[in-house]
């Protein structure tokens, strides 16, 4: 029985994964080499307890409960206890997997889920260096992952059924809604925003309309945050990432070609709400 969650990367997508493991009753051990980040995390967990008990979304006990399940680790022995092991850190192949060998070489049970939170990176590449690719997958949640319901559970060619039923009895556990996806670039989620980013971008460039006009059109439309609102709450340089990753695990196709538009905003160190300023200024917010 699952019991046991470890997440790798304190960031705004492992906490937030940390922080819905321990409502739904799991213990969490977040992990991060970078002690202050992880400080920062864990204070960061126990505000947002404190906000939902302020707007009387859970109690004050079940918030102490939370916070009772949370644990803070800078060794990798601690995150080998998981029974699901969740990596949630930055955008590259290379460490992600230096991640993983050093997770596997502290005796990790063989029933153990390897996980990995990517949105671009291929499941397949990440798990033909595992110990065992059976029990390697994708399990991408969106931001912030503590409300966002959908959860994109990723099969690599390796990856055995009961990994793939393991991990989609625990997303249903948090209350989230996985669907099971195949290991394509960009999965399924992000190859079709891809589109949604680029286009606006496109249309911004030609300058058929401008930023805010296309994003209201486009929430008039149905969607809840135009494709600039959405690139700026993602992080510029995290979605940037994302398209590049995509053009060129197909091959450089040119529907999916990054824009030098969001390139130009990135060079500039503007990377959305985090700066304080993006494709919006958020500075008086």
């Amino acid at each position: 029985m699952t019991s046991t969650i470890s997440i790798c990367g304190s960031g705004t997508m492992g906490r937030g994964i940390a922080l819905s493991c321990i409502q739904n009753g799991y213990t969490a051990y977040l992990y991060d080499i970078d002690g202050k980040a992880l400080d920062q995390s864990i204070v960061t967990i126990k505000k947002q307890l404190m906000t939902l008990v302020e707007k009387g979304k859970i109690s004050g006990e079940a918030a102490q409960s939370a916070e009772q399940r949370l644990f803070a680790t800078q060794s990798l022995s601690d995150i080998a206890k998981g029974d699901i092991i969740i990596e949630a850190i930055i955008e590259n192949l290379q460490i992600k997997n230096e991640l993983f060998s050093a997770i596997e070489q502290h005796g990790i049970s063989d029933n153990t889920i390897l996980a990995s939170n990517t949105s671009s990176i291929s499941i397949n590449a990440l798990a033909k260096s595992r110990l065992s690719p059976a029990n390697f997958l994708g399990l991408h949640f969106f931001n912030p992952p503590q409300i966002m319901k959908l959860v994109e559970i990723v099969r690599a060619n390796r990856t055995s059924e009961q990994a793939i039923e393991i991990a989609y009895k625990f997303a249903v556990s948090l209350g989230k809604v996985p669907v099971i996806a195949k290991d394509v670039p960009g999965f399924i989620v992000n190859r079709v925003a891809r589109n949604y980013y680029n286009e606006a971008m496109r249309i911004a460039t030609e300058q058929a309309a401008d930023i805010s006009t296309i994003d209201a059109a486009m929430k008039n439309w149905g969607f809840k945050m135009g494709p600039f609102e959405l690139m700026d709450l993602i992080g510029n340089d995290v979605n940037l990432e994302v398209t590049k990753s995509v053009y060129s695990q197909y091959f450089n196709e040119p529907r999916f070609s990054p824009s030098t538009m969001q390139q130009d905003i990135v060079n500039a160190g503007m990377y959305g709400k985090k700066t304080q300023s993006g494709f919006y200024d958020y500075s008086q917010q």
